[in-house]
């Protein structure tokens, strides 16, 4: 078996590929061919694509910690629960609570900047030991999130923004997640691979989100350096708007490419629980195309691909790992102790692995025993 080493050494041979700066905003962008020659890369993504795909049986994490700080209260403030990678780890942290003795409360923003500043208020109003975000933007909620500072309650989240680990000049002490831009590289280089060098790309993103900009760059920047695949299209569809808008702008695209569109990307699989049925209604036209998505592994996005059905990959977060890392994470805060920095390795699902590490249940959920682990540090 190939190291996941494997998979650093290849996406760092492919790092000139990614030296354009993160962009503030995601803009639509013209068909495209570059003109380098991409042969030699081809090899060290197919590497990265076959490495990042590999079972998930090895535990990389920690191997020690502080026991449990047992019977704390923690809120936990979530971006908007009809997404499924939001759900995952929210479910995630209270199974591990359960295992830790915390008692929690879940707060639901529903996407809205109302619905965030509410959520801060009533988590506040709990005065908790601790909070988690789930899925929010810390860099945006910077000021709401300055309260929790003051009142020295420990924060972690996961998916706040677009650096894992550790977090500097922030409210929250670590952001639990892979690699996002790891995650958008291999997303990219799945479909390069998957299509011959020869993907005509749709990308679908949410400018509202530091993360997602910066993930968009770079799944750009792999799709540019292939010589033979064509960039048709970046389109900005907010997330929690994905439902109403998306079948129609997935109709909008096939009557406006065609079969010259046969691969799309996007930072979410909620996309594509609303292009799905609009391409089944387009018949003839949206058969032959692929999705991939660099992000979070829903258990929708597990039965398309089992049921080869438009969905060829995702690049799934271990969603209920990370809800056990972020409560490992603030146990670690609690009893006054530094977070881990601990970031998961990127691990693409596709039709020939699913059926390892949870994908027969609709989740990625490694095979590396860390719930025994975790409980083996808490002395739990």
């Amino acid at each position: 078996m190939r190291s996941r080493l494997g998979l650093t050494a290849a996406l760092l041979v492919l790092c000139g590929l990614c030296m354009r700066p993160v962009c503030g905003q995601s803009a639509p962008q013209p068909a495209h061919r570059a003109t380098a020659d991409t042969a030699l890369d081809l090899a060290a993504m197919q590497r990265a694509v076959d490495s990042a795909s590999e079972p998930a049986s090895h535990w990389s994490g920690p191997k020690s910690g502080p026991s449990a700080v047992a019977g704390a209260s923690i809120a936990i403030l979530c971006e908007d629960l009809r997404n499924g990678g939001v759900l995952g780890v929210a479910k995630g942290i209270k199974e591990a609570a359960n295992a830790i003795g915390w008692n929690t409360r879940v707060y639901d923003a529903r996407g809205t900047a109302e619905g965030r500043s509410k959520a801060v208020a009533a988590a506040l109003s709990l005065q908790p030991d601790g909070a988690i975000l789930v899925g929010v933007d810390a860099g945006e909620m910077k000021q709401d999130l300055q309260p929790f500072a003051a009142r020295r309650i420990p924060l972690v989240g996961w998916h706040v923004g677009p650096i894992a680990g550790a977090m500097t000049n922030s409210p929250v002490a670590m952001n639990v997640s892979t690699n996002p831009l790891d995650v958008a590289r291999i997303t990219a280089m799945a479909a390069v691979i998957q299509s011959g060098a020869r993907a005509g790309v749709v990308v679908f993103t949410d400018g509202n989100f530091q993360i997602a900009r910066a993930k968009t760059d770079a799944m750009l920047d792999v799709i540019r350096a292939c010589r033979d695949c064509r960039l048709l299209a970046v389109r900005d569809v907010a997330i929690s708007k994905s439902a109403e808008q998306m079948p129609a702008v997935t109709d909008e695209l096939l009557a406006q490419y065609g079969k010259s569109w046969n691969y799309a990307l996007a930072i979410n699989d909620i996309y594509f629980d609303y292009a799905a049925p609009a391409l089944t209604r387009a018949g003839n036209m949206g058969r032959g195309l692929s999705m991939l998505s660099a992000g979070d592994g829903s258990a929708a996005a597990f039965l398309r691909i089992q049921a080869g059905t438009f969905q060829t990959g995702t690049v799934a977060e271990p969603l209920n790992f990370q809800g056990w890392q972020l409560v490992d994470e603030l146990n670690r805060l609690l009893a006054h102790q530094p977070v881990t920095g601990y970031v998961s390795p990127v691990h693409l699902v596709t039709a020939a692995n699913i059926a390892f590490d949870g994908g027969l249940q609709g989740q990625f959920d490694p095979g590396n025993g860390y719930r025994n682990l975790y409980r083996g540090i808490w002395k739990r």
